[in-house]
Order: C-alpha cells, then sequence, then structure tokens
C-alpha cells in the first residue's frame, strides 16, 4: 500500500517561530486498522494536563524553529499514557516547545492507542505510526529545514517504551510501503521509560495494552528492549526518579547496562525523588533534565 503525505503549510508568526499545525500522517485508511465506531476522547489529568484517549487516526504536531536559530536536528516526541492515551501536553507540547526554543524541530505524536477491536495486529500500531513520521520527515525535510541523518526520538513512560521499540526494531519495516525510509534514529532521549516487558520490571498496564493479556514469551522478549540493544543501537539520553512507584527505575537501568555494554555512549541521570509523570519539570528539584540534555546533544554535535 502506498501512502501519500496531504499537502500542510505551515505559517510563520510575527516572532518568527511556527504556528503549531496539526495534521493526519495518513491519507485515506489507516494501515492494520478494523473498521471500528470508538469516538476518540478528550480528558484531563488534573489541573491543565490533558490527553487523548481511544486514537485510530494518528496525527503530527510540527514545532518549527526560526530559520536563524534552527540547527537541522529534528525529534519525533511519543508522550507516556500507558498505551491506553496520549499525554500529548505536558510530555509532548511543552517539550517540543522547549526544543523549539534552541533551534531543534520538534514533533509530537498522537500516535494510535492499540485495541484489538481497532487493529489487526495492536502490537504494531503504534510503531507503525513512529515509522511513518519517520518517513513524512524524510518527504518534508527541505521544507522543515532537518536533516534526516540528525533526527532523533524521544518518549515519556510507555511513550518512552515506543521509543526505545522503534530504536531497537529499526531494522524492520513495519509499513507496507516498497519506499526506502531511514528508519533508524540517531539518538534517543527517554524520559521515565517503560524499557521492558519482563515479569517484575515492567509497567503491567502498558504490556497488557499493547500485548494482550496473555502474550507469548516470544513476544514478550521482542519488545523487552533491554534484550534488543546490540552495537548498532543509537545513543541515548534517560532519565528518571529513584522513587518512581509506576515505572521501576531498574527498567531505565537495565537499559543504560545493556548500551554500555555494547559499547553505545549513553548518559543516564536518575533523581532521588520526583515520582512518575512530571514531564519538562521535576518538581522536587531545580535540576533541570533539559539543560543536561541539551549539553549532552551540544557535547554529540547534535546541536552548536
Amino acid at each position: 500500500m502506498k501512502f501519500f503525505f496531504m499537502t500542510v503549510v505551515i505559517l510563520f508568526a510575527q516572532t518568527g517561530f511556527g504556528q503549531q499545525k496539526e495534521f493526519p500522517i495518513y491519507e485515506g485508511s489507516v494501515p492494520n486498522s478494523k473498521e471500528n465506531d470508538f469516538k476518540e476522547i478528550k480528558g484531563n489529568w488534573g489541573g491543565d494536563h490533558f490527553y487523548f484517549g481511544n486514537v485510530t487516526k494518528p496525527t503530527l504536531t510540527a514545532f518549527i524553529p526560526d530559520s536563524e536559530i534552527a540547527t537541522g536536528t529534528a525529534v519525533i516526541i511519543c508522550p507516556g499514557g500507558g498505551y491506553r492515551v496520549v499525554a500529548v501536553d505536558h510530555e509532548g507540547y511543552t517539550v517540543a516547545r522547549a526544543f523549539q526554543n534552541i533551534g531543534v524541530a520538534a514533533f509530537v505524536l498522537k500516535y494510535r492507542t492499540p485495541s484489538e477491536k481497532t487493529m489487526h495486529k495492536p502490537a504494531i500500531g503504534p510503531l507503525q505510526d513512529v515509522q511513518r513520521t519517520f518517513q513524512i520527515l524524510g518527504e518534508k525535510a527541505r521544507e522543515w529545514n532537518i536533516d534526516t541523518s540528525r533526527t532523533g526520538i524521544m518518549g515519556f513512560s510507555a511513550g518512552g517504551h515506543l521509543a526505545a521499540s522503534a530504536a531497537t526494531h529499526y531494522d524492520k519495516n513495519y509499513l507496507e510501503d516498497s519506499d526506502e525510509v531511514i528508519l533508524k534514529p540517531a539518538f534517543m532521549i527517554l524520559g521515565y521509560p517503560v524499557i521492558s516487558f519482563s515479569e517484575g520490571l515492567t509497567h503491567m498496564g502498558s504490556r497488557n495494552n499493547l500485548l494482550g493479556e496473555n502474550p507469548s514469551q516470544d513476544l514478550i522478549d521482542s519488545f523487552s528492549n533491554e534484550l534488543l540493544v546490540t552495537p548498532q543501537t543509537p545513543v541515548a539520553f534517560i532519565f528518571h526518579s529513584g522513587n518512581d512507584k509506576t515505572v521501576k527505575v531498574e527498567n531505565s537501568i537495565k537499559f543504560y547496562e545493556a548500551l554500555n555494554k555494547n559499547g553505545v555512549n549513553s548518559q543516564l541521570l536518575i533523581y532521588p525523588e520526583g515520582g512518575h509523570g512530571y514531564g519538562l519539570d521535576n518538581p522536587s528539584t531545580p535540576s533541570k533534565w533539559f539543560v543536561e540534555c541539551k549539553n549532552w546533544m551540544i557535547a554529540n554535535g547534535w546541536i552548536d
């Protein structure tokens, strides 16, 4: 099946920074979808943070920096939500604006929430959406002033699992498309990520929502990203909190150990406190992971 990208025009505000434009990543039918009557819902975590559930038509929101500060580097952001909802606000748009302000083009992916009622193969649905996003960025690279060899993937919580999966499954094309697409991220940025689906380590809600309640051991292993690291895996910046009661910090530790063992130059930041789901700012400390991430990106040559 050939997917054609819908024409998108992004306008620029007087400040020089691009206004945000949300658009569907597929035109026409969405691959791997069943006919369904699901209605997308919008809800709140509390306060002003909102999310979307029952997502069956994935979209992308582009945050393009002013050309005077654009570095050519880009990042695809996968918000969290346990593969049940997509927390596009504080784990998406807020973070994307921070990247936009330092010259990094950021793209918030509202990926499909997997369900046997809406997908033939729920386990690969979100990964298809990530790979389609890489395809779109390749098609629009010149217009958006981005370098596909400097495009990374980012994710929070279950979105971190999706981002890590994209970085360890890049040699598998889940799209029904014959065009050659660069699917390997240049780097990963993972915030309090679900990494493993192994018993005793995983966030069971995320695993059940993606793989179902009785997955085979082979399927569990194929989405336990700490088992899939090779010397070719992209470099990573990872941050987590030691007192995270939702996703065990051991997920990040195990993944870092696997990266380090394979000679993949990565950085791990563990806060003593902060819990889970804080997005851009950990309220327990004045230390900002984004500042450390920016320094890591400078050290690796992704930004000046």
